[in-house]
C-alpha cells in the first residue's frame, strides 16, 4: 500500500462523466499489438482490474469470448455499461464494482488480465497474487500505460509521458503547467487524492511486486502514437476533472469559480478555443504466468 494514505471511496468520485471525453486514447495499434504478442483469436476471457468506464475492456472485447471488467467507483461502472450499449457488446462484457482487493469475487478463471494505470492504487502484492491465481497456466498479466520518459515514472509527480508538444502545430499546445498551476493555487501544493494526499506520489516498482507474485518476464511492447489530435476548451476542462488529483469535489463550493479560471486562462492561450496534442505512446509490459 500506499505509505501513510489510505484508499477511500472519493478517490474518482464526480471523475466518470468526465473521463471518456477528457483523456486521451490509448495508440491505436495496440489491440492488434496484443492480439499477435498473446496469440488472441477470440476465445477466452479477459479481466480487466480497475476498469475505469470501460475503455481497455471495451477496446479489447472483440479479442475474447468473454470480459469483466472491475472497478470500485459506481460512477465509472455505470459510464461503462453506457459504452457498452452504445458499441452493442452488452452480451460479451459484464461489470463488477467491486476493489481488486475484493477480488477473486466468484469471477472464474481468465485467460489475460489487464491493467490500465490502475495498478499503483492497490494493495499491488496482494491483488498481483490474487490474479495470478485467478490466471490460467500460460495466461499473462498485462500491464499498460502512457510511455515515460527515461527518467520518470508513473509516480504521480508530473506528467511523465513523452513530450506532447506539436512542431507547427495548427493550435496552440495545451498549457499543462499553467493547468497545474491553477490546480495547486485552490488545492495546495500536495496532491490531493481522495480525503488524503500524496506527498510522494504512487509508487512505481511494479516489476518487484510481479516477480514476487510468481510471474515471468516481462516482454515490453510500445505501441507508436505520435498522431496530432485536436482539442477543444470543452476537453482540456474534461481532462482536469478526469484526475483523482483535481477530481470535482475536491474543490468543494469553489469549484465553479475554478472552472471559470480554467476557461479563462485556456481562452487566454487559445482565443478559438482548439488545441493541438500529440497522441503518447503505449507502453505494455507482458507478464507470463506459467505455473501449472
Amino acid at each position: 500500500m500506499i505509505a501513510g494514505w489510505e484508499w477511500d471511496e472519493t478517490l474518482f468520485s464526480g471523475t466518470a462523466v468526465h473521463y471518456r471525453r477528457g483523456r486521451l486514447p490509448y495508440a491505436p495499434g495496440l489491440a492488434d499489438a496484443l492480439a499477435r504478442t498473446l496469440q488472441l483469436d477470440g476465445r477466452g476471457r479477459l479481466i480487466d482490474v480497475g476498469c475505469g468506464p470501460g475503455t481497455l475492456a471495451l477496446g479489447l472485447a472483440h479479442l475474447f469470448g468473454g470480459v469483466v471488467g472491475v472497478d470500485p467507483d459506481g460512477g465509472m461502472i455505470a459510464e461503462a455499461g453506457r459504452a457498452a450499449t452504445e458499441r452493442g457488446v452488452t452480451g460479451k462484457v459484464r461489470w463488477v464494482r467491486a476493489r481488486a482487493e475484493e477480488l477473486p469475487a466468484g469471477l472464474g478463471t481468465f485467460t489475460v488480465a489487464v491493467f490500465g494505470q490502475s495498478f499503483h492504487w492497490m494493495d499491488r502484492d496482494l491483488v498481483a497474487a490474487t490474479v495470478r491465481d485467478m490466471l490460467r497456466p500460460g495466461g499473462a498479466l498485462v500491464h499498460i500505460s502512457d510511455l515515460k520518459t527515461e527518467t520518470e515514472t508513473d509516480s504521480g509527480t508530473g506528467t511523465g509521458t513523452e513530450t506532447r508538444a506539436v512542431d507547427g502545430p495548427p493550435h496552440p499546445a495545451v498549457p499543462y503547467p499553467a493547468l497545474e498551476e491553477l490546480v495547486k493555487h485552490y488545492l495546495g501544493p500536495v496532491r490531493r487524492a481522495g480525503q488524503g494526499v500524496l506527498p510522494h506520489g504512487t509508487p512505481g516498482g511494479e516489476a518487484a511486486v510481479l516477480i514476487r507474485a510468481g510471474f515471468s518476464g516481462p516482454r515490453r511492447l510500445v505501441v507508436p502514437g505520435g498522431q496530432v489530435l485536436e482539442r477543444t476548451v470543452d476537453d482540456v476542462v474534461a481532462s482536469v476533472f478526469s484526475m483523482s488529483f483535481s477530481a470535482p469535489h475536491l474543490f468543494g463550493t469553489r469549484r465553479g469559480d475554478f472552472e471559470a479560471d480554467l476557461r479563462r486562462l485556456l481562452a487566454e492561450v487559445s482565443p478559438t478555443g482548439r488545441f493541438s496534442e500529440r497522441l503518447p505512446s503505449t507502453e505494455v509490459f507482458v507478464w507470463g504466468n506459467d505455473h501449472a
